[in-house]
């Protein structure tokens, strides 16, 4: 079947596609920016990549008339703007007119547990979602899971901050709110094995795991897990925002989604019963093997997809990397710097391996703190970290930098900058002739700009001078 897959470079949607592909289906990937498609699908017959924004409706041609399954996969947990819910409804009216006009004949959503009378916002904008999408002229599937258990989701990589970082923790009431974590594996079984499947048209399914938890047990099996001693108070007077702060300041998250987090964490996620799992034979595994397949992934340097990697936790781009691709000449500061190399092959390396745990080389420590300021005026910070220790592709989050651009055949590695900052930021490293040419640019806004500019550049000298040393010396 001809398959159109919506957030197809999201946490879910890049770990269905390879799936659908590998089960003989032709996948069309409807994606906002091409840039950040993967670049496997180019040389794959079986996926084909569109650019299409549900938001407007003048760039929905490009979605095909043959399609048979569509899923709809868009969503996104930041509180950035005030008509949140509004933007949502109109995505999904627009996907679903467009559908209309297709050959489509089921389109699977996939949702989140509502079954609690006082719903938090992101999950009553989920809720309005399927009425939204629902339709005469195809059958709706809506999966609706809790709390998704996997590597790189957010939920997996926020208790692993407080976890690992924390041996006691002073804890927010909303630890001992219930839910019933699903493994990712589990997720993507269900999502793919109802394909085409008539008996679940037109029918709605909680999706969950075996266990009722709460979020203070889930922090306890993670660090049993792990092989590590936890204690956990928790405690009624942390208000919403302070939560938010906790979360924000300890883990890697944004403070926008640490913000969505809390909010939807005061709902009690627990699912009602159905025959589902029989239907499609998928038998949800326990929240402590679904941990540890994680892990398994982890130390195997394979993981798919990750949080980090969503324009969610962008804090300027918006999936309008096209836009910044081409660095300004004009009206910028740079800093350039170029040196002899003597094993190009060894050189793209270790520049596709900066940030992160392997750090910047050349005065890490100054990294970290400019870091640490970041994250005290409201930014990302570094700790995002990255989610393969070797491979980049546009898009990926690297510490407090975007991708932008990513070629080892053309020798060029973009980063563009996501922290705070008084104007804009790029770092190029290029190799043209055997030199390494690495270049940071910065355009600044007003005074204020250049002024911080003017600050930081007694650093710069030390900083980027050391850094391309090291990635010359091989």
């Amino acid at each position: 079947m001809k398959i159109l897959v919506t957030g197809a470079t999201g946490y879910i949607g890049k770990r269905l596609i390879p799936l659908l592909s590998n089960s003989d289906h032709h996948v069309v990937c409807a994606v906002r920016d091409k840039l950040r498609a993967d670049k496997s699908y180019i040389e794959d017959d079986t996926i084909d990549v569109v650019e299409a924004d549900f938001l407007k409706p003048e760039t929905l041609y490009s979605i095909p008339k043959d399609i048979d399954i569509a899923f709809y996969l868009i969503h996104s947990m930041s509180n950035s703007s005030t008509d949140f819910e509004a933007l949502e409804a109109r995505c999904a009216v627009n996907f679903k007119h467009q559908l209309e006009k297709t050959n489509v004949k089921q389109v699977i959503y996939l949702s989140g547990i509502t079954n609690d009378d006082n719903l938090s916002k992101h999950l009553q904008s989920r809720k309005n979602v399927e009425s939204k999408l629902a339709s005469d002229h195809y059958a709706l599937t809506v999966f609706k899971a809790g709390i998704i258990v996997g590597s790189g989701s957010s939920s997996f990589e926020i208790i692993r901050d407080l976890v690992e970082k924390l041996p006691f923790m002073i804890a927010p009431k909303w630890l001992d709110t219930k839910t019933q974590p699903l493994g990712v594996r589990n997720v993507l079984s269900f999502l793919h094995n109802s394909v085409g499947r008539k008996e679940v048209y037109n029918q709605s399914y909680d999706v969950f795991g075996p266990e009722i938890l709460t979020y203070k047990d889930m922090l306890m099996q993670f660090a049993d897990v792990r092989g590590l001693k936890r204690y956990i108070l928790t405690v009624p007077v942390m208000t919403p925002k302070l939560s938010s702060y906790w979360l924000y300041f300890v883990t890697s998250t944004s403070y926008k989604l640490a913000s969505s987090l809390v909010d939807s964490m005061g709902v009690q996620i627990v699912g009602k019963p159905s025959n589902i799992n029989h239907l499609l034979d998928v038998n949800p595994m326990d929240y402590k093997t679904a941990v540890a397949l994680a892990f398994e992934k982890i130390e195997q340097n394979s993981i798919i997809s990750s949080w980090k990697d969503s324009m969610v936790s962008s804090g300027r781009l918006r999936n309008q990397l096209h836009k910044y691709i081409n660095v300004p000449k004009y009206g910028c500061f740079k800093d350039y710097k170029e040196r002899q190399v003597t094993d190009a092959p060894k050189t793209i390396d270790k520049i596709w391996s900066i940030g992160g745990t392997n750090g910047w080389y050349y005065g890490t420590i100054l990294w970290k703190i400019r870091g640490y300021i970041d994250k005290l005026f409201g930014g990302i910070g570094l700790r995002r970290g990255r989610t393969s220790p070797t491979d980049l592709d546009v898009g990926d989050a690297l510490d407090f930098w975007r991708v932008i651009f990513a070629d080892k055949t053309q020798q060029k590695l973009l980063l563009y900058a996501e922290m705070r900052l008084p104007g804009e930021a790029w770092l190029e490293f290029k190799i043209e002739d055997g030199i390494l040419k690495q270049t940071a640019t910065f355009r600044p806004r007003g005074l204020w700009g250049r002024l911080y500019w003017y600050s930081v550049f007694p650093f710069h000298g030390f900083i980027f001078n050391g850094m391309i040393n090291k990635l010359v010396d091989v």
